[in-house]
């Protein structure tokens, strides 16, 4: 099963909205004869890649698949039937299917065919692996991974502005690995005209990885010259802002390949943050990750939207008058403060990447 995650792995950022699901057939004789995981845009399933490895050598076998096979007819015929065509005897489930078109049918579809079934091997790392999926169908959006990178005192900039670099090769070796296993990346309008980043996954072998990009500009500040309206055409960009700018003002980035994605406005000029977290979902995104800045970190905080939170930091002083990572809030008391529990924590060069997710209430 660990191997089967290994593989799942590997569709992080490229199959939404479907799940990243591996698999591993084992014969009867307990040679693993077939390997598999969901292809880019979702399909083939996992199932199906191991099958069709396995060949004929998958009858009497044991399937062990990190998510319960599908049931339904989609674009491609439920994963369960095929197990069951296969031979496949025993099969073994790390996590349920909460989708509503699965939801306990594809085990159910297995155990009235006489596979005997078994469930929640390694569900924990399962349930990990797949947050983006099990959130998008619990809530109707994507899970968010905040990235920060900063000083030790949690400092982005000096008092000028100056910002590059504060973490080193790795650091942002890693950052870029983290692109390329989310399906979009966000940042707001001041992070764009600050910096003009391309936003996208520049480690070798992995720039067809580049997630969609997503800018968070109420009130239209992206400049049609930036990077990333001249580049959208290539990599899907969609602009977020409030509703009723005129609609010639919105068409000149349509033209330029930029989706818009509209919303009321809510708090601090932002376009309300839970009906674009909503229309992203809508949009098939599953992962997001938000890389800026200081007022979007702490809209998103202040709205209890951060699921996972990466933090980058250089072994560095900048000083109180320095750019704080995040802004403030408006807590009055310690006891309001988002908990978050550390889940690992690693070296990057100099620098130390720890990694948190949103502690439960």
């Amino acid at each position: 099963m660990r191997t089967a995650l290994l593989l799942a792995e590997r569709g992080l950022g490229r199959v939404a909205p479907n799940p990243a699901v591996g698999c591993v057939i084992v014969d009867a004789a307990g040679h693993v004869v077939g390997r598999g995981w969901t292809q880019p845009g979702g399909r083939p399933h996992a199932e199906t890649e191991a099958l069709r490895m396995a060949g004929s050598a998958a009858r009497g076998g044991t399937a062990y698949v990190t998510l319960e096979p599908c049931s339904h007819h989609g674009k491609t015929p439920p994963c369960a039937d095929a197990l069951i065509a296969a031979g496949i005897k025993r099969c073994v489930v790390a996590l349920w299917d909460p989708y509503p078109e699965v939801d306990g049918r594809g085990i159910q579809r297995l155990k009235d065919a006489g596979i005997a079934v078994e469930l929640g091997l390694l569900h924990d790392e399962a349930s990990e692996l797949n947050a983006g999926f099990l959130t998008h169908v619990a809530s109707h959006r994507p899970m968010i991974t905040l990235k920060l990178a900063s000083s030790l005192d949690g400092r982005i900039a000096t008092a000028s502005g100056d910002s590059k670099w504060i973490t080193g090769d790795l650091a942002r070796a890693h950052g870029h690995r983290l692109r390329a296993t989310h399906d979009a990346i966000l940042i707001g309008s001041g992070t764009a005209l600050a910096d003009d980043p391309e936003l996208t996954c520049r480690l070798p072998g992995l720039e067809d990885r580049s997630p969609r990009r997503v800018v968070l500009d109420g009130r239209l500040r992206l400049p049609l010259s930036s990077r990333l309206v001249t580049t959208a055409k290539a990599t899907p960009t969609y602009l977020a802002t409030i509703l009723g700018h005129p609609e010639a003002a919105l068409d000149r980035y349509r033209k330029a390949g930029v989706e818009i994605v509209e919303a009321p406005q809510g708090a601090d000029r932002h376009p309300d943050l839970h009906l674009v977290l909503k229309a992203l979902g809508n949009l098939g995104i599953t992962r997001l990750l938000v890389e800026g800045g200081a007022t979007v970190a702490a809209a998103l905080l202040k709205a209890d939207l951060v699921d996972r939170l990466h933090w980058f930091r250089a072994p560095g002083i900048i000083g109180g008058d320095g750019l704080a990572s995040i802004a403030e809030i408006g807590l009055d008391r310690v006891s309001q403060m988002t908990r978050f529990q550390r889940t690992a924590q690693f070296a990057a060069g100099p620098d130390t990447v720890e990694i948190y997710r949103k502690k439960s209430s």
